[in-house]
C-alpha cells in the first residue's frame, strides 16, 4: 500500500475504507472483511453511530494495532473545549483503543478554537497521532492555521471526478496540509458508473470505473475512502496499484470538473443552521 507523510512525520495509507451508513453487525464485518482484502485506514465518525462495531472488528481482526490507521471525527454538537475532550473520551471507549491515528473536526461550525485548543492536548498527550480537519474551505483553514499557530495534517472535502478540488489542493499543499477525499464517487450521481469518458478510460485499461476514479485521485496525491459493504468491490477497489493513468487520461478527466458540490455548500445558510443544529448532512 503506498502511503503519504503528513506534516508531522505520521505516515497515512492513501487508500482506505470507509463505513459512513453501514451499522452494527454489517459494519462489523465490512470492516473484518476490508482488513482480509488488504486495507489498513479506516475512517468513521462519532456521528455514523458505528464505532463500536469498527472496534469490535479491529479486535476480532487480530491485526496488531500499530498496523492499522484509524480516523474518527466529532461533530458541530460536541465543538467546544469541554465538548470535545468528551467526545473524544466516548469515541476512544467505543473503538476500545488506546490512541487514534487521526481525529477531525466534522464540520467547520461552533467554537472549533475551543476544540482546537483540546485537540492539541490530546496530541500532545500521545492520545492522538494527527489532528485535523473537514470541509473546511480555505479562508476557514487559513484563519484557523493563522489564529493558533497549529497546523491542520488533513482536510478531508468533498473530492470526487465531477469536483475535482484542484485550487483547493493547490492551497492545501502550499500550506503542507494533507488533502483525503470523502465521497470519491460522488455518491453515485451524475451517472458516474456509465460516464463515457471514465468509461472508456476503463476499457482502455481493463479495470472498472471505480478503479479509474480512484487512481485518478491516488495518482494525483489525495487520500480516498471508498465504502463497499460488498467483499468482491472491496478487492477491486484496493486493486489500483498494478497501472497508471496517462497525461492524457488525466486531462481527460479533468473536462469532467463542474468546479461546485453535488451535495450542499457550506456557506449557505440554511446548511450552516442544520449541521449547526444536528451536527452533520453527510460525508
Amino acid at each position: 500500500m503506498e502511503k503519504v507523510i503528513l506534516n508531522n512525520g505520521v505516515e497515512m495509507p492513501i487508500l482506505g475504507f470507509g463505513v459512513m451508513m453501514l451499522m452494527g453487525e454489517e459494519c462489523e464485518e465490512a470492516v473484518i472483511n476490508a482488513i482480509e482484502a488488504g486495507y489498513r485506514l479506516f475512517d468513521t465518525a462519532e456521528l455514523y453511530g458505528n464505532e463500536q462495531a469498527v472496534g469490535n472488528a479491529i479486535k476480532k481482526s487480530g491485526i496488531p494495532r500499530e498496523e492499522l490507521f484509524i480516523t474518527t471525527k466529532f461533530g458541530s454538537k460536541e465543538a467546544g473545549y469541554e465538548k470535545t475532550m468528551a467526545a473524544f473520551q466516548k469515541s476512544i471507549d467505543a473503538l476500545q483503543l488506546d490512541y487514534i491515528d487521526l481525529y477531525l473536526i466534522h464540520q467547520p461550525f461552533g467554537d472549533i478554537f475551543g476544540s482546537w485548543r483540546a485537540m492539541q492536548e490530546l496530541y500532545n498527550a500521545g492520545k492522538i497521532r494527527a489532528i485535523g480537519v473537514c470541509n473546511f474551505l480555505p479562508d476557514r483553514l487559513m484563519d484557523l492555521i493563522v489564529n493558533s499557530s497549529f497546523t491542520p495534517a488533513v482536510n478531508q472535502i468533498e473530492t470526487h471526478p465531477f469536483h475535482q478540488q484542484h485550487e483547493t489542493h493547490q492551497f492545501l499543499q502550499d500550506n503542507n496540509v494533507q488533502i483525503q477525499a470523502w465521497g470519491p464517487f460522488a455518491e453515485g450521481m451524475n451517472g458516474v458508473f456509465t460516464n463515457e469518458v471514465l468509461s472508456a478510460i476503463a476499457i482502455k485499461y481493463n479495470k472498472t470505473v471505480a478503479q479509474v476514479i480512484l487512481r485518478w485521485l491516488t495518482q494525483r496525491g489525495v487520500v480516498a475512502i471508498p465504502k463497499s459493504a460488498h467483499k468482491e468491490r472491496m478487492l477491486e477497489n484496493i486493486n489500483i496499484f498494478d497501472f497508471k493513468l496517462s497525461d492524457e487520461d488525466m486531462q481527460a478527466i479533468q473536462i469532467l470538473d463542474t468546479k461546485q458540490s453535488l451535495l450542499f455548500s457550506h456557506r449557505d445558510p440554511a446548511i450552516v443552521k442544520w449541521m449547526s443544529e444536528y451536527g452533520w448532512v453527510n460525508n
